[in-house]
């Protein structure tokens, strides 16, 4: 007896034996082959292109003759002469087996594409969308029978696409009708996939096959900035990025100032909730525009964001979160409809907020843990989300442990005299010669440093207009490598530091970087204050994770990743001199960019990720540094630059730090800042 054909699908390796005459979709499908189609198998979307190999495949044990497919045909050929198809494809809904075959599924075919991301450390994202586009053919209505039309259109999805339960919104049911006619009863539906307790939901109807694609946004939102990529959610491919500042900041620049304003005013809360979202719709308008796209396909939305911020964003006030034991209102993911929180994208566009760890330590520590899978890693490695609200992990495939710590908005130019955030203009790589004791430095949108030639002519649309968070980080670093400010964090005096650019600033002591003001720009210093905000930010996080490698009962990590907006700006040397991190070889202090918003992007591409780091997240040990008694001494300790007790070994073999201090009694005119330098 002859048996069915054999038919091997790559790079999957599944197989099976078919009737001859089966269509290769229909074999795929039965395989459970990662194989699209949209139009259901009618030829007319062209995402089930397939490349049929022939020969002898010893591997496989099968010899693959010139006719183990069906011949090419009309439809087939169509498609080549109005779109082009590659040589060697065909398209799976039509050809059909009729000998043992071998057919690659190529990885623009794929359901679940792999999105491949550039960086080497990083895992690949795996398509795997919270929408789908379906082609259907709904049966006209008869008087004989007398369902109406989203009935029909129901039956369609069920019977042409296996959706057994199928809701619409309001909107949808008013622009069904004439669309189903316009298309004479083929329509291409937009179909949110649900689970056991959620049912499917049309989100979109175009009339006839729609040859277009949907988009979903990956937001997060902190608490300085929001920041959001617009992405195709058919290939992955982000469209568009951009950035705003945060608008609650003039409600205070860091979460207890903004809790403090809901508890000190009876509307603080809606007021802040207000503009959070007016500024989230001004974004998600600018970045519609800049991608040129109708904000009516963004169909999904994910949104990764610090408790206080998750609070504020769905409207609950922070109260609990400023006092212990710091409860969330809830700490679960949240799913909602965007028109629930005034957004203004597709109205019933499905948004999801990732779960947060605990009271301090929200979605985007969340998103930082699926993003670079500290769970998953052999070696300890230390994540460190740095911003307004630093998120802070610790782990290995063991455990992880989590913490936050309030740096303060110091390292993203906030509270800084001449600081800002990063933009064209702003100094963002800083150099002191160690003879001269003058600074040069970069600014962003100019590869020229300041001392060579052009840098004026190549400044002259933008200037020099301050010093962003990467910036003063250097800044700050390089003078206290080359002498200018001591281990206390004490600006010497021109004569102390044998510099001309230091001079007297009331009671104390600036740095001059850059004087624009002939030419109608800033005069950039950086001041003592300057010093202090940028020693209370780097204590805070240095002590977040100091306390995390005391619960994990070690006294050194493997691995050191640095996330943030500027992440992938920090200079390791400059951050380990800084003391914003543990002593570790500076090859192993990697960044990792916004691993945050990259985390939302996961999550809003692939919702088994949605799965997966609500399981994780269950797993995360939580430390409140709020109160925890050896939180405040390492505090103390790392307040000094870039640390009064550590010893730092490995950045003492690279950098020679000046052992002067400046303290000469006169009072600093910082409350904290004689106490401080006694210590030193």
């Amino acid at each position: 007896m002859i048996s069915d054909p054999l038919v091997i699908f790559t790079p999957s390796g599944k197989r099976g034996h078919f009737p001859a005459g089966t269509p290769v979709l229909t074999a795929a499908r039965q395989l459970g082959v990662d194989l699209d189609s949209v139009c259901g198998g009618r030829g007319i979307c062209s995402k089930c292109q397939v490349t049929p190999s022939y020969g002898e495949f010893s591997k496989h044990g099968v010899t693959v003759h010139d006719d183990a497919l069906s011949d090419w045909n009309k439809v087939e050929q169509r498609y080549k002469d109005k779109r082009g198809l590659i040589e060697g494809r065909r398209l799976g809904c039509q050809a059909t087996i009729q000998g043992d075959v071998v057919i690659d599924v190529p990885p623009e075919s794929q359901v679940h594409k792999q999105v491949v991301r550039k960086r080497a450390e990083s895992r690949d994202i795996v398509l795997n969308p919270s929408t789908k586009l379906c082609y259907v053919e709904v049966a006209e209505p008869d008087m004989h029978d007398p369902s109406g039309d989203f009935e029909r259109l129901q039956d369609a999805l069920r019977d042409q696409w296996g959706f057994e339960k199928v809701s619409a919104d309001l909107n949808i049911l008013q622009k069904m009708q004439p669309i189903l006619r316009k298309g004479d009863w083929k329509v291409t539906v937009a179909v949110h996939l649900g689970d056991e307790e959620n049912p499917h939901r049309i989100m979109h109807i175009w009339p006839g096959y729609y040859d277009g694609t949907l988009y979903g946004l990956a937001v997060d939102l902190g608490s300085t900035t929001i920041a959001a990529h617009l992405c195709d959610l058919l290939t992955g491919d982000v469209v568009a990025s951009s950035g705003v500042m945060n608008p609650q900041i003039r409600f205070g620049e860091d979460l207890m100032s903004r809790v403090s304003y809901s508890m000190m005013n009876a509307s603080g809360a809606e007021e802040m909730t207000r503009a959070v979202r007016e500024g989230m719709n001004g974004l998600f308008s600018q970045i519609a525009a800049e991608g040129g796209i109708d904000k009516n396909l963004i169909v999904d939305a994910v949104f990764v964001c610090n408790p206080v911020m998750h609070h504020l964003f769905l409207g609950i006030d922070p109260f609990e979160l400023g006092q212990a034991p710091f409860a969330l209102a809830t700490s679960n993911e949240v799913r909602l409809r965007a028109a629930d929180l005034e957004l203004n994208i597709h109205p019933s566009a499905h948004v999801y907020l990732l779960p947060c760890i605990a009271g301090h330590v929200g979605a985007d520590a969340a998103a930082v843990a699926l993003s670079e899978a500290p769970d998953k890693s052999d070696d300890l490695v230390l994540i460190v989300d740095v911003g307004t609200n630093a998120e802070i992990l610790l782990g290995n495939k063991e455990k992880v442990l989590a913490c936050s710590s309030p740096t303060g908005p110091a390292f993203e130019g906030a509270q800084i005299s001449s600081g800002q955030r990063a933009a064209p203009g702003a100094i963002e790589r800083v150099e002191i010669d160690p003879i001269s004791k003058v600074p040069r430095f970069k600014v962003i949108g100019c590869d020229l440093w300041s001392d060579e030639d052009g840098f004026e002519e190549a400044i002259a649309t933008t200037g020099v207009t301050g010093i962003c968070g990467s910036g003063i980080i250097e800044m700050v670093a390089e003078m206290r490598m080359h002498g200018i400010v001591d281990a206390a964090g004490l600006i010497g005096t021109a004569g102390q530091t044998h510099s001309a650019n230091v001079f007297a600033d009331g009671r104390t002591n600036s740095y001059l970087v850059y004087d624009g003001t002939d030419k109608g720009g800033p005069k950039i210093t950086v001041t003592n204050r300057d010093i202090r905000e940028i020693q209370m930010a780097k204590a805070a996080l240095y002590s977040g994770a100091r306390l995390l490698m005391d619960k994990f009962g070690v006294e050194k990590v493997d691995r050191v990743v640095l996330a943030g907006a500027f992440g992938a700006h920090i200079s390791t040397k400059h951050a380990m001199v800084l003391g914003m991190i543990p002593d570790c070889p500076l090859d192993k202090v990697t960044s990792a960019g916004n691993a945050a918003g990259t985390g939302a992007r996961i999550a809003l591409l692939n919702t088994d990720a949605r799965a997966e780091i609500e399981q994780t997240v269950r797993a995360i040990h939580k430390v409140e540094t709020a109160i925890e008694p050896r939180f405040q001494e390492h505090f103390v300790n790392a307040s000094a630059i870039p640390n009064a007790v550590e010893p730092f070994p490995i950045l003492n073999s690279i950098v020679t730090l000046p052992t002067e201090t400046f303290n000469t009694g006169a009072d600093s005119g910082d409350g904290g800042g004689r106490r401080r330098r006694r210590r030193a």
